[in-house]
């Protein structure tokens, strides 16, 4: 082995914890970046990606069964344009009820309503168009069985559970065997073809479904032109409706939305400092070993030579570091990315395979570079100036601040500890930069934690109160062979009745009816939901972005995108069209309410006279007096109903307000914020590592004055706990301005504007426990080396050089 090799070997071994602490500290940056920069491609054009990886439908086309044949509808697979096809398969509306098993020691099960499901009768996942995708579990194979989309089916239902088709003859009950993705939402739900027929019988009307791909589809015209081909070829009046894949994509587009900023804002940062703290861990590592260097000049290395060893010196441990970390990486992307696809609707994503050379290869890049500059400075020195530095603090430096703080009626300990980074300023500025940016981090993280918990509660009032009086699941008539208008929930049958058992039910404190339509609004071509409120809704309202909740006839609020969509303002006024009739409402307050695709119009039932008169409420949401048990009120409420054809509930079983894209973000917040302050920390204990052994001979001659272990440690720990206070206390502030600059562009990435009461989520208690937080993270950092010098013999450290 040449003699260079044996230095580079020598100085690696000779210098276990820093090496130790640079192969952590590449390991954790290169995990970090190949997730970050992982995350970032798997956000752009997520739909497109998985849209074509599954090959789904342009356009997912439904025909009525007693206009048309199978064959005559398989027919139209070559009509002009279409490129592949599927189908037909029979479909139906179905009404479904999850039981939820949420374990021993936990809430007690419920059986939760789902949103009205378009089901399809399908032999496989496969095929020309709309592979589906399957998440969980596996597809049906036999009676008894259905695989439910992930757009509808809670998170916490397991494979196996219970779901229960109401509204059918003996209110059947399916196992749930699998959990499935359809990239262009082609169905809610799957079973075998033998089954629907069973659900349905022979009285309902028989409905199919033929998905196509066309040879042209990137617009709306074009799909336009195409549907038109489809309906020349089926028999005349076949064609029911149709959806086209861009609708879809715009809502998915819309999730992606809302996951780009906050991922590339924690991306940035995490690259950062691992640029930063890599940098600063080889520098150091280089600078500490400047008096080495004039060692090997005087055993007759070149500055080359030099040069080369203290490269080679930070490479060994840094390739060690960045396979780990290639390794831990791809690991840790596996649950997070799987994560990310279950938001994005995308089936499974993978970090790409080439993030695995560039990031690796950049981080190798960094480290060449920064042990590079501080060693041809130390290789360009001359010999006996190199060889005579010093490992401690000039003479004088801090000096005078040590006096004045050694006035102050303090231990000894903690006096040197707080006088200290005064005398290595360098290096205090570096704790305090990589305590700055975790405190920013955590900073910013905990307020997206807080606004998101405050966005769930706040994007959809449907559940609001405590009880909610709905149509019984036996009144519900059978559906026919397309979706019901509005949300599918029909009026009560007697709702008077329903709200003279409200008013007579002891324990009622306010309640509110609720009843949809959908109406034509001037520039909008689709259909707009409008819900009608009876009855004093102040206390359910949405909340608001821009003005104020309804209080008069004539007066409605809205949400962000429609009033984009409309071109109208708060003041401005919209007229609502349906069969005909028409009335005028003014707009005086924009809603944070992202139900229907944020295009609901909402207004009290009186508005809506002259447009439909007699509207009766399908829904009344009940909000109980203090004290009042919901479960016993319910029972007492739906005896006082019973035979009227509605039934109560408890809200928290019929409605899931719970977002799992926002839950996939809080755990992705997380994880990535642990990875962020798991950097910082290593920035800090590099440089405390290389302090403390520099003052190793200081240390000694403390310990020989009669420094108990204990006193050590508090001094080390004390010499970064100034300077993490005061990083913790500037960072605070940034992160609260990333806070403020990232939440707004998530709510303008899914078309709509935040609340101010959902962004201004810091409350002074809550500053100051961040900006302590920058005390924890140094102190974090500096506990290892506190104890390394708490443990050094005072002989063996009187003895160092």
């Amino acid at each position: 082995m040449s003699a260079l090799g044996r230095v580079v070997r020598s100085g690696v071994g000779r210098r276990r914890v820093q090496t130790t602490v640079l192969v952590l500290t590449t390991l954790i940056a290169v995990a970090f970046s190949i997730l970050g920069v992982g995350l970032v491609v798997a956000s752009q054009a997520p739909f497109d990606h998985a849209f074509a990886r599954q090959h789904g439908a342009h356009l997912t086309a439904q025909f009525d069964g007693s206009k048309a044949t199978q064959a005559q509808l398989a027919a139209t697979a070559h009509a002009k344009g279409v490129t592949a096809a599927a189908g037909p398969y029979a479909v139906a509306p179905l009404n479904l009820r999850v039981h939820l098993d949420l374990g021993p020691g936990g809430p007690p099960d419920v059986d939760m309503q789902l949103p009205q499901a378009t089901v399809a009768g399908r032999t496989s996942a496969g095929g020309a168009v709309d592979k589906v995708s399957l998440d969980r579990g596996r597809w049906v194979t036999g009676p008894g069985e259905i695989v439910l989309s992930a757009d509808i089916v809670p998170p916490e239902a397991k494979i196996g559970a219970q779901i229960k088709v109401t509204g059918v003859s003996g209110d059947p009950s399916l196992k749930l065997v699998g959990v499935a993705t359809s990239a262009g939402q082609s169905a809610d739900g799957w079973v075998t073809p033998a089954q629907l027929a069973t659900l349905t019988g022979k009285s309902a009307p028989v409905s199919y479904q033929m998905l196509y791909r066309f040879t042209s589809a990137d617009t709306t015209a074009q799909l336009a032109a195409d549907r038109t081909a489809i309906a020349a070829t089926a028999p005349s009046g076949a064609l029911t409706g149709s959806q086209s894949y861009l609708s879809v994509k715009e809502r998915a587009d819309s999730n992606t939305g809302a996951f780009v900023p906050f991922v590339v804002a924690f991306a940035v940062l995490g690259l950062l400092l691992s640029v930063l703290i890599i940098s600063l861990v080889v520098s150091g590592a280089v600078v500490a070993g400047t008096r080495r260097i004039g060692i090997l000049k005087s055993l007759g290395f070149t500055p080359l030579q030099v040069v080369r060893a203290y490269v080679g010196q930070a490479l060994i441990p840094a390739l060690a570091g960045t396979g780990l970390g290639i390794v831990c990486g791809n690991l840790l992307a596996v649950p997070m990315m799987g994560e990310v696809a279950g938001a994005y609707r995308t089936g499974t994503l993978l970090i790409p395979l080439w993030v695995d050379f560039v990031v690796p290869a950049g981080a190798l890049a960094l480290v060449t570079a920064t042990a590079l500059v501080p060693a041809l400075r130390a290789g360009r020195l001359r010999t006996a100036q190199v060889i005579t530095v010093g490992r401690t603090p000039r003479v004088g430096r801090g000096r005078r601040i040590q006096n004045l703080v050694g006035r102050l009626p303090l231990p000894r300990a903690l006096s040197l500890g707080l006088a200290h980074p005064f005398a290595r300023p360098s290096r205090t500025a570096t704790v305090a930069v990589a305590v700055v940016f975790g405190a920013v981090a955590v900073t910013f993280a905990v307020g997206l934690n807080f606004s998101l918990t405050a966005i769930q509660k706040d994007r959809d009032r449907q559940g609001v109160g405590s009880v909610v009086v709905q149509p019984a699941p036996d009144a519900q008539p059978q559906g026919g062979p397309g979706p019901a208008p509005g949300n599918g929930r029909p009026a009560l049958a007697d709702p008077a009745a329903a709200a003279a058992a409200i008013d007579a039910q002891k324990g009622t404190r306010a309640y509110f009816g609720t009843t949809e339509l959908e109406v034509h609004v001037a520039g909008i071509t689709s259909a707009v939901p409008v819900t009608a409120y009876q009855g004093d809704s102040s206390w359910g309202a949405y909340r608001m972005t821009k003005g104020r909740w309804f209080t008069a006839p004539g007066e409605a609020v809205a949400p962000t995108r429609f009033l984009h969509a409309t071109g109208t303002k708060i003041g401005d006024s919209v007229t609502l069209t349906d069969h005909g009739h028409s009335v005028r409402l003014r707009i005086v307050g924009e809603a944070f309410d992202l139900t229907e695709d944020g295009m609901t119009v909402r207004t009290e039932t009186a508005s809506l006279t002259a447009l439909q008169p007699g509207l009766k409420a399908s829904q009344f949401n009940i909000d109980l007096t203090s004290g009042a048990n919901a479960d016993s009120y319910v029972s007492a409420l739906n005896t006082a109903l019973k035979g009227s054809g509605s039934e109560a509930a408890t809200t928290a079983s019929t409605f899931d307000n719970s977002s799992s894209v926002i839950l996939i973000m809080e755990a992705l917040i997380a994880t990535l914020t642990l990875l962020l302050v798991a950097v910082a920390v290593l920035g800090v204990l590099n440089t405390v590592v290389l302090d403390t052994r520099e003052r190793v001979h200081d240390l000694g001659v403390f310990k020989a004055l009669g420094m108990s272990p204990r006193q050590t440690v508090a001094m080390v720990l004390t010499s970064v706990s100034v300077t993490g206070l005061l990083a913790g206390i500037v960072g605070v502030p940034i992160g609260m301005a990333v806070h403020g600059w990232i939440t707004p562009m998530m709510g303008h990435g899914v078309g709509t504007n935040i609340p101010a009461a959902d962004i201004d989520v810091y409350d002074p208690p809550m500053l100051a426990l961040l900006a302590i937080g920058g005390l924890v993270i140094a102190a974090a950092g500096a506990l290892l080396p506190a104890g390394w010098a708490a443990r050094t013999g005072t002989a063996n450290a009187l003895r160092t050089e």
